[in-house]
């Protein structure tokens, strides 16, 4: 993870104070357990070179350490590319500059332009060339895109979506430096902390200045943000400064007090909880188990890092879980957490299980419930039919409780129409196409089906997840 601030012409040299960085000096810290180096690998009055680049602990990002975040990515990238983790390690060492405040002597220069070239990476992307270089253009650089060639012998992909970017241009430091903090996590599209209103204040920060007269803005706020209460508070607060610089000197009160309407009811929002839409799910699983008359013998398929199971294993009237999950570093964090629960007199401790929906396991045969929540779209599509035919013919759970995104509540997020939620989606439904597929399922099978949504329901979009229950009928099991 680098980047590369170079400065050219008549007092270049002068960027060392507005970074308050000594060019005979390395600077060496380590910030949020990432190491943070600085160096000058040019530096004269008409020309300056600085390499910022942060190499965080390999160690500390799986095992999720105090100093690191959680990442839920079985195999990620988060080590190597140029992303929000970056810009959360080189914020610190770049206070002076972002917030424009070096020392008196300088401060008349925080707003001079320079010959700037920028150059950063690598950095992941699902944004094409020209987007990229939509993003930047307007900002009055000239952009440079390279990128590597994937040389397989098959034709799935032939060019890689890493990419190294450098940027050239007349801005000051302070604009450049903020705007790249702002769209480094725009290209990558993924934040590794929990997005609050705190993003607006650090959205309008950065922005200020260029980010209203865009002419990607929405993109920029919608991969900013994410969500669609934050993207609307964005906008009303944006509204309000408009209305207010328009404003004549006697409409200036009745303007304060709106502003100050809405910062209350933003105010009354913080103080809200916010509930994750992954702790819904969770409790409405548990909602329709605990009503189940039979609830011994729970399956937790793909159970990941073992929170649902954790949390069942308190339920009255759960004797055994088997937490069924492929990947070897989830189920030593689920071991982890299973192990807690020994604090608990009322829980029992799941079974973690090495298992996939491909292989069949006689031993998950008959049991009271099986899960799988938000499984299915990590499968490939064409592979599903075979998958859940095992489930309701061979397995035969008495209840099998299945959880997927609902593709329409993506336009809820902002979301273009060709965006999945995560990475490694294959695919994702929208209410009719899961209900075709779950009535399909069972065409041959002796289950009947239950629809419904999980989350926040918007008109006309539905809720976020969608959930369906199967239940086996009780004749046929009696038979």
């Amino acid at each position: 993870m680098h980047i590369t601030l170079k400065a050219t012409g008549t007092n270049a040299g002068m960027i060392s104070h507005l970074l308050a960085k000594n060019p005979n000096n390395m600077y060496d810290r380590t910030e949020k357990g990432a190491r943070v180096r600085m160096v000058y690998t040019v530096f004269t009055e008409e020309e300056a070179e600085i390499v910022i680049q942060a190499s965080p602990d390999s160690i500390d990002l799986v095992k999720n350490s105090p100093d690191s975040y959680d990442i839920t990515q079985y195999i990620n990238d988060r080590e190597f590319v140029t992303s929000s983790l970056f810009c959360t390690y080189i914020r610190g060492a770049l206070g002076t500059a972002l917030n424009g405040k070096p020392k008196e002597n300088y401060a008349a220069w925080v707003a001079h332009p320079f010959a700037l070239e920028l150059s950063f990476g690598p950095v992941a992307s699902d944004l094409p060339d020209a987007v990229v270089e939509g993003l930047f253009a307007p900002l009055g650089y000239q952009v440079t895109i390279e990128r590597g060639k994937a040389d397989y012998a098959f034709q799935l992909k032939n060019r890689s979506t890493v990419r190294y970017v450098t940027l050239s241009g007349q801005q000051t430091v302070q604009y450049a430096l903020r705007q790249l903090l702002l769209l480094i996590p725009v290209l990558d599209n993924y934040k590794h902390y929990y997005i609050s209103e705190e993003e607006l204040d650090k959205l309008r920060r950065y922005g200020e200045g260029w980010l209203s007269a865009h002419p990607l803005r929405e993109l920029i706020i919608r991969r900013t943000l994410h969500f669609t209460n934050l993207i609307e508070q964005f906008e009303q607060l944006e509204a309000a400064e408009t209305t207010s610089e328009k404003q004549a000197t006697q409409e200036r009160n009745n303007s304060h007090e709106q502003v100050q309407q809405q910062e209350q009811s933003l105010e009354a929002e913080k103080q809200q909880p916010a509930v994750r839409l992954n702790e819904l799910r969770y409790q409405a699983i548990m909602d329709v188990i605990r009503k189940l008359p039979r609830r011994q013998k729970i399956v937790d398929f793909g159970s990941g890092e073992g929170k649902l199971s954790a949390r069942l294993a308190r339920m009255k009237g759960i004797e055994e879980i088997w937490a069924v999950e492929p990947s070897a570093y989830a189920q030593v964090r689920a071991i982890e957490r299973f192990a807690k629960l020994e604090r608990h007199a009322d829980a029992i401790s799941p079974i973690p299980m090495t298992g996939s929906l491909f292989y069949y396991d006689e031993q998950l045969r008959g049991k009271d419930v099986m899960i799988l929540c938000e499984v299915i779209e990590h499968v490939d599509e064409h592979r599903l039919n075979r998958v859940m035919n095992t489930i309701v013919t061979e397995y035969q759970p008495d209840v099998l409780i299945v959880t997927t995104p609902n593709r329409e509540y993506n336009e809820v997020y902002r979301m273009d129409q060709q965006e999945l939620r995560h990475g490694d989606h294959r695919f994702e439904w929208s209410r009719s196409e899961f209900r075709e597929r779950c009535e399909q399922w069972i065409e041959e099978a002796p289950y009947s089906l239950a629809l419904e949504g999980i989350g926040e329901e918007v008109e006309g979009f539905g809720q976020p997840t969608q959930m369906a229950v199967f239940t086996r009928r009780k004749e046929l099991k009696e038979a």
